[in-house]
Parts: C-alpha cells; structure tokens; sequence
C-alpha cells in the first residue's frame, strides 16, 4: 500500500502542475470546439449530411470538417484558438459561408446556433463517395495492420489476427515473434499490461478480435523506446473512436472452436471524453495427442535407457476484458488522461498417459492422469499529464502506471508407479510500477528534440506448495523438496534524449542515445526440505547490476512516393523470472527445467535498409537487414540420473544459459495490389538465417553449428461483390525454427470467410471456416546432443466453422484525432514462452 500512496502523491504533484506552469506559458493549441445547427431557410427544417467545413481566415484549404447528425447539428473538436471561416455546402444548395468564427484560450468553445441556408433553383441527384482505410499501411517507423477491415478475423481472438500482421509470427502454444525473434514486447493501446507479462499467449487468447482496431509492428525502435525487446515492439489497438455523440457497438461469434462477444461505448462531450470496452471468450474442449521418444546415450553412443509414452489431454479455455477511459481537457495547455483496464482468465486440463521405461534388462510400464486448474487476473491502472506550451509541438507529459496480476495454478499429477503422485498449487504475484517523464521541444523547423527518464519497479513472488500422496494410506505428505518460496525485485532507471533533423531535399535524420541501469535481486527459500534427505538444494540470495549504453541511428531519403531508409538500432533482453529462478521443476521428472540466477542479458545490434512505394492504390515494402546477437540465451538439456524416493531416475534436465552468439542474415517483402477495382491481393514473406556460434561446455551439447534458412509467409485474397457481399481467403506457413539442440514446430493455417451487409453497412453476419479439410494439425519437435536424442509429436485439432454478427449504432460527428499522447510504454522483458511475469514453474507444477 506503501507504493500504492506514493504513485497517488505523484500523480497529484503532476496536476499540480497545472498551476506552476498556469496558462500563462504559451498559446493555443487543439482545445476547443465550434457547434451550431444547420437549417433550411425555407422550410425551417434542420439539414442532416450537410457537409461543414471550417477554414482559417482568408485560407483556401479545410482544416477539418464534419456531417451534420438528422437533427442538423455539428460539432467541431479539438480547435485551436483563432480566427477561422465555416463553409456550407450540401447537393443542391449554394455554399454559405460564415465569418469570422473566433476562439480563444479562455473561451475555446463557439456556439453559433442555428445556421440558414437557402435551396438553388437547380436540383442535383444525389452523389455517393465511399472511402476504405487499405488492409496494410506502412509509416515511416512502423507498419501498421487494419485488422477492423480484416473479415476473416471475426469470430476469433487476438492470436488469430497477429498470425495475419506482415512479419509477425505466432506458434501453436501461441508464443509470438517478429522476424523469427521472440524477444517481442506486446502493448495494449500504447501501454504494457500486467497481464500480458504474466502470461501473454494465454491473455492474447482472451481479446475478441472483433475489439481490435489496429496493430502496429515497430523493428527497429528509436532511443525514446526501452532497450528491451530485440524483435521489436507490438502494439494492439482496441477500438476507441474520437468522436462528438454517443456511439457503440455490439459483436460477437458462435463456432465449433471458439464463441466470443464484444460490446464497445463510446462518448465525447466538449472536453470531455469516456470509453468502455467488454468483451470475452469460451473454447469448447479440444483434445490433443502427444507421442514422446527419448534416448539415452552411454561414451560411446550406445542407447542406456528408451523413455517412451503416449498422453492425451482436454483443455477448455474462457476470458475476459474489460477497460474504462477517461479524458479531460482543461484548457488549452492542460489535459489529464486514466485509463483502467481489467482482464480476467483461465484454462482446465484434463490429461491421461501410457508411460514405459526400457533399460534394456527389465522394462517398466505405468499409466498416469493428470489434472490442473489455472486461473490469472488483475488490472493495469495509468494516469498521464500533459501541459502544453506555447510553441507548437513543445509539450511536457508526466505518467504513471500500477500494473497487477495474480496467477493461481492447483494441480494433481497420479502416477501407477515410478514418478510419485503429486497434488499442490502455486500462486504468483507481480506488481510492476512506473514513473516517466517525457518533453518535447522543436527548436526550429530544421530540428526536434525529445528528451526524457523513467523508472520500472518490479516486485514479483512465487509461492509453491506441493504434497506427495503416501501408496499406503493415501494421504498427503507435504513434499519439502520441490515446495518453496520465491521473491524477485528487478528495478530499471533510464533517461534518453532523441534529435531529428529534417534536411533539404527530402532528407531526414532520427539520431538518439539512452543509459539503462538495471539492479535484479532475489531471494529463494525453501523452508520445508530436510538437510538430512541427501537430497536438497542449497540456494543463497543473488543480486546484479549492469549499465548499458543503446545508441539509435536512422536516415530517410523520399523520392515523392518512395521512401528509402537506413536504421541502425541496439537492443537488449533481460532474462525475465522464469530464466532466473533456481527452483528446479520435477512436475516431468523425466524432462525437468531449471532457471540460472547468473543469467547475462542478450545484446543484439541490427542494420536494416528499406525501401517502399505506393503505386496508385498497391503499396509495395522490401528491406533486407543483419543482427548479431551475443549471450544468446537458449535452453540447454542434459542427461540426468536422481534417485529420488528409493526411485532411480533417469531423463533430462533443460537449464536456461548463454550459449554463445548468433549472426542473422534476413530479407522480408510485403505487398498489396488490386489487379481489377474489386479485388485485393495481399501478401508477405520474411526469411532469415540462424547460424549460431556455441562457445565453451555448449558446443559440445550442440547439434546445430551451421547456417539455417527460416521463413514465415501470408497471403491472402478478397473480393467485393455487388450488393455489400465479400468474400476472402487467406493461409500461413512459418517454418520449423532452430535452436542449437533441434528444432521447435512448423506451423500453418489456411481459412475462408464470407460476410454480409445490411442496414448501411451498420449490420453484417458471416461465416468463417479454418482448416476445413483437416480436422488436425501436427507439431514435431526434436532435441539432441551426443548423450541423449528426443522428439515428439502432437495432434492438435484447429478445424472449426462459425457464424459471426456486428452491429454499430450510434449518430456520430467525426472530427481530426487528438495528438496521441505519451504515456507508459513498459516494451521489456525476454519473454521466452512469455510466462514470466509469474511465480516461475519450478518443482511439482
């Protein structure tokens, strides 16, 4: 509660600014609104669609415009103190025209009433114009997916859409990547979420596809951005119109595989601006097959022990989440903007085995049936300030944000022999708190600075208690070996500074440095075990510190509508819990896992030329790039022989290291056409070489030492039919990835949507289908080493059809976007299988 006062203290030391800097630092900027209402002079009826369009005095050019609603009022936001003219126009009528409009700082509304204008002697028919946002944008430092105009996205979740973003990939256990990197920070609307470091392939799973607006991919990010993430940055944007009204909507899906529903309300009052969002999902049971292979080998190659088994499990899935926004302009220097977003979810799995053990002199057989119960929640709390002065684009912004989330995991794991029957749960905490500060000075029209410092304060723990069932009496007996206790503190302090030059001839220049210090400490303890067992582990607090410096560089040249870029961009990736913690995990005592405390960060630089194009309505994008990565971090499996219990043991033991380093050569490719006026044609591809370079005791436990093609491709196909019917195809295919033991799973979908419109395009209801030939997809893995060889194969079934609805309602004014303001932007963390922000699995899961 202690940080909980301190994070209000300084929100209030950031509206009290407010009164320091006053009004009397600077001029206007986008603040107030215009209204008035629309009338025809003749039948004194108010005109609805007319367009209004607002211009400076004595300007030739709009500065925005709106439609009036069917009572004809309009509303103009976000306009800055002047002297402007308004001009009316509608089919039919002569424009009128009305000046001067005036707005100050002090009264930056302007209510004009009713407005009249007078019919012409000539009638026109009346004229449609029809607009469409493309599928695929790209920005100078980012690409940017419309996954609103996406069709064969509804009915899904998040992970569905992200498959279909050029040059991001996600795997089967949902585990997302960039250029074949999965060093990725997701944001939620610019912000990081809790939830999302605790578990983000399962809270991916919970966000309706239906509530996403948009997703950006930044791979190169400048120095204002943390130095964590070395495949870049991911931002999901919900749908949060600006708008003058009320408006919403409701959607929603029902199929064999998944069902969700989404309802989003919005209102924007003069200053004044609210949005909630609520949305969910429920899978229906999926079984999946497993088929596990491992081969122990003695010197000389020769196989020791055969581990073999085949298992089903049943997983059910159900999410939710919910967010509320609140904005409030003061004036036209000061504005104040909270959002609190609430997310809640979960997974049951129901599981059943044919374990055999040949040692080649008397085998064992044994069955086993598992179960657990995993529940995670919490919520993600920001406020910002942002004080304007009087120069254009010279503002300073103050943020903080209380990131929560709980996960709770209850287990049983029975076993007919050998691995002893185990029943216990774990439940993790993470509390993450941030303060920044970000300012912004354009100094010329030539040169822009950007300046700024944070702090991340991370407070995370871990509590496992696991019991063993006595074969006797059948009663539990807390198991002291592998029930422990784990508390983790990991702060990071940075500040940065960001300059862009804007040259002659369409050149331009992003150059900035940022200093991170990171300090990580933790505390492992295991109460319970008996020193006197032989069998213990004794674990002693561990603490580090390191500095790094993250220089960025870009150069951009554009040739009307090409543009061609240079970027040269440093990047690091702190090992997050689940790398560190030293628990050993027994729950598969044949393949167990263990952190390293002694982890390094990963160091990766990258060099990236691009070049893009817009040819009429086609946008073509190709970049090559090298990165060099030092301390990469990989699991590294070893033989492992422990009696535990009187029983001899007998499999692998995966321990988290640096291994060495890795040189990447890649080349990506995306595109959009339109070969006739109704059809679309998407697609993308990226390749990339994995050639690692083990170094030390890693070499000798590698399989993989030379140079290895990956890949991830899209691509689709849409065609709109008359009468508002589309129809769409797409598919994916990402190659199986490497690590220097194996190789880790292929994956690709193919899918097919239909939709119609009805009510003005306010109504839609379609039909989806993915992988209708084939009700699974098949997942191969494969370890090996000179001791041990391991594959496995699982059958999981993606087949499903399902019927999908929309429907908006609501009367709205669009007006010019607000600025999108600065704000928290947590983009750290290796995520690994990003599952850890929680209490790390360690012993008896």
């Amino acid at each position: 509660m202690k940080r909980f006062y301190i994070f209000i203290a300084l929100f209030c030391f950031a509206v009290s600014a407010k009164a320091q800097f006053g009004v009397g630092g600077g001029g206007p900027t986008t603040t107030g609104r215009i209204s008035g209402t629309v009338v025809d002079s003749l039948t004194k009826k108010p005109m609805d669609y007319t367009t209004v369009g607002l211009y400076r005095s004595g300007g030739k050019s709009p500065i925005t415009g709106v439609l009036t609603d069917e009572k004809g009022n309009f509303k103009l936001d976000n306009v800055k103190p002047g002297n402007y003219k308004l001009v009316i126009s509608f089919i039919g009528y002569p424009s009128k025209t009305v000046e001067p409009v005036t707005t100050t700082a002090s009264k930056p509304d302007n209510k004009l009433g009713q407005i009249f204008i007078a019919p012409s002697a000539k009638s026109l028919k009346e004229v449609s114009v029809v607009g469409q946002a493309p599928l695929i944008e790209n920005k100078i430092d980012k690409i940017v997916y419309n996954a609103e105009k996406d069709l064969t996205a509804a009915g899904g979740n998040a992970t569905d859409v992200l498959q279909k973003v050029p040059m991001v990939a996600v795997d089967i256990n949902g585990n997302v990547s960039v250029r074949g990197d999965q060093n990725v920070r997701v944001l939620i609307n610019g912000k990081p979420s809790g939830a999302t470091s605790a578990s983000l392939s399962d809270v991916l799973k919970t966000i309706p596809a239906d509530q996403i607006k948009s997703i950006e991919v930044v791979t190169s990010p400048s120095a204002k951005y943390d130095a964590e993430g070395s495949g870049g940055i991911i931002n999901i944007i919900t749908k949060q119109k600006n708008v003058s009204g009320i408006s919403g909507s409701v959607s929603g899906g029902v199929g064999t595989r998944q069902n969700n529903g989404n309802v989003n309300l919005n209102y924007n009052k003069n200053r004044f601006s609210l949005g909630i969002n609520a949305g969910g999902n429920l899978t229906w049971p999926q079984t999946s097959l497993t088929t596990f292979d491992q081969v122990l080998k003695d010197a000389d190659g020769n196989p020791t022990i055969h581990n073999f088994n085949n298992s089903s499990s049943r997983i059910k899935r159900h999410g939710a989440i919910g967010s509320v926004t609140l904005g409030y302009e003061f004036n036209a220097f000061n504005s104040i903007n909270s959002t609190f977003r609430l997310n809640d979810g979960g997974f049951n799995i129901d599981g059943s085995g044919i374990n055999n053990i040949d040692n080649f002199i008397s085998p064992i057989q044994y069955t086993s049936t598992t179960g657990s119960h995993n529940h995670f929640g919490g919520f993600d709390w920001n406020l910002d300030y942002t004080h304007k002065f009087k120069k254009e684009g010279h503002e300073l912004t103050v943020s903080g944000q209380w990131s929560h989330s709980d996960i709770t995991t209850d287990f049983s794991n029975l076993f007919s022999a050998v691995n002893p029957s185990q029943t216990g749960g774990n439940n993790g905490k993470n509390n993450e708190y941030t303060f920044q500060a970000d300012y912004t000075l354009p100094i010329s029209k030539l040169l822009k600075l950007e300046a700024g410092g944070k702090t991340i304060q991370r407070r995370i723990n871990s509590n496992y208690d696991i019991f063993n069932i006595d074969t006797l009496d059948n009663k539990e007996v807390r198991d002291s070996l592998n029930s422990n206790l784990y508390d983790y503190n990991q702060n990071v302090y940075a500040g940065y500074t960001v300059l862009t030059f804007s040259l002659p001839k369409s050149w331009s220049i992003l150059a900035g440095g940022r200093v991170e210090n990171t300090r990580i400490k933790g505390d492992p303890q295991n109460p319970f075990q008996d020193v006197n067992s032989g069998i213990y582990q004794n674990l002693q607090p561990f603490s580090a510190s390191y500095t790094t410096f993250i220089p960025s560089l870009t150069l951009q040249k554009q040739f009307g509508n090409q543009t061609l870029k240079l970027s040269y961009s440093k990047r690091i990736q702190r090992p997050s819990l689940q790398f560190l913690n030293p628990f050993i995990n027994r729950s598969n005592v044949q393949n167990q896992t263990v952190g390293n405390p002694n982890l390094s960060p990963e160091i990766s630089q990258t060099i990236e030329l691009g070049y893009n194009t817009f040819i009429k309505s086609s946008v073509l994008n190709f970049s090559v790039y090298y990165k060099r990565t030092s301390n990469l971090i990989e699991g590294i499996a070893s033989p492992l022989t422990e009696v535990i219990r009187g029983d001899t043991i007998q499999g692998t033991r995966t321990t988290y290291s640096n291994v060495g380093n890795n040189k990447s050569f890649g080349a990506s490719f995306f595109g959009s056409v339109n070969p006739i006026k109704a059809l679309t044609i998407r697609a993308s591809i990226n390749g990339f070489t994995y050639s690692p370079t083990p170094e030390g005791v890693f070499a000798d436990n590698s399989s993989a030492t030379g140079t290895y093609f990956q890949y991830s491709a899209f691509a689709s196909a849409s065609y709109q039919f008359k009468g508002n019917f589309v129809a769409e195809l797409f598919g994916f295919n990402n190659s199986s990835r490497r690590t220097i033991q194996g190789t880790n799973p292929a994956f690709g979908i193919y899918a097919f949507g239909v939709k119609k419109q009805f009510l003005d395009k306010k109504l839609s209801i379609g039909f989806n289908t993915v992988q209708p030939f084939a009700r699974d997809k098949h997942f191969d893995q494969n370890i090996n080493s000179r001791a041990f060889s391991q594959t496995s194969s699982t059958a999981f079934p993606f087949r499903s059809f399902g019927i999908t609805f929309s429907y908006s309602f609501g009367k709205l004014n669009f007006s010019n976007p607000n600025q999108q303001k600065k704000g928290i932007n947590n983009d750290d963390q290796k995520q690994g299988d990003q599952n850890g922000g929680q209490g790390a699995p360690t012993g008896g899961r």
